[in-house]
């Protein structure tokens, strides 16, 4: 395969349709899941949080490249688990309490799940006693928190708090994010990592879970 791959470029032009028909094709002419994800998939989305970092595509490009890498993960996500490829690592993500954005969210989401993590979704509003049980029930590895409002970021170190309480803070690893939020603060309520974009926050993940210390 030579030159630009159609999965490679599909994704860093956002095209969902495109992407899925290159994941369908190449899967037909018996190329391996994991060369699909590592080469093409998890190179995209590098390439496109590149050109967010340059300030050479927005927002808008990032979500729609982060769908079309999700529609592609979709088709191939069973074949690497039924290989035994296992993802990077958990994320339970949600909006704080009192807090109704999901947008920075969502996307936070669908580029960690491109970048090969299991993500659980809580929403929006979720209060620090459901991150708690969500860290239980699904062993996760990183809890990341988003707020929008300043009004709404205490939620974050309560969140914190609780999940000392629920004796599992020690377990994970937490990020947070959102406009309001600074690097100054997250360290003020003990979090482990920041993300000042979505693609900051998915390099931050990738960190953490790499991290000797990290989900022991």
């Amino acid at each position: 395969m030579s030159g630009i791959h159609p999965l490679y470029d599909a994704i860093v032009r956002g095209q969902v349709s495109a992407a899925v028909a290159a994941t369908e094709q190449a899967l037909l002419e018996k190329v391996p899941p994991k060369d699909l994800l590592d080469r093409f998939i998890l190179a995209a989305l590098e390439e496109i949080g590149q050109k967010f970092e340059r300030n050479e595509c927005f927002v808008p490009e990032l979500l729609i490249s982060s769908r079309a890498a999700k529609g592609a993960l979709e088709l191939i996500q069973p074949l690497l688990r039924s290989e035994g490829v296992k993802p990077r690592g958990k994320v339970v993500i949600g909006t704080v309490k009192g807090d109704l954005h999901d947008i920075g969210k969502n996307l936070v989401a669908s580029l960690l799940y491109g970048s090969g993590f299991e993500v659980i979704d809580l929403g929006v509003n979720v209060t620090p006693e459901a991150f708690v049980a969500a860290v239980q029930s699904r062993d996760a590895d990183i809890v990341a928190l988003s707020a929008l409002l300043t009004t709404t970021m205490p939620a974050m170190g309560s969140t914190v708090d609780a999940l000392k309480k629920g004796q599992v803070r020690e377990k994970v690893k937490v990020i947070v994010g959102g406009a309001p939020v600074t690097e100054v603060y997250a360290g003020a309520i003990g979090a482990d990592g920041y993300g000042r974009d979505a693609h900051a926050a998915v390099a931050v993940a990738r960190n953490l879970v790499a991290r000797p210390d990290c989900c022991q």
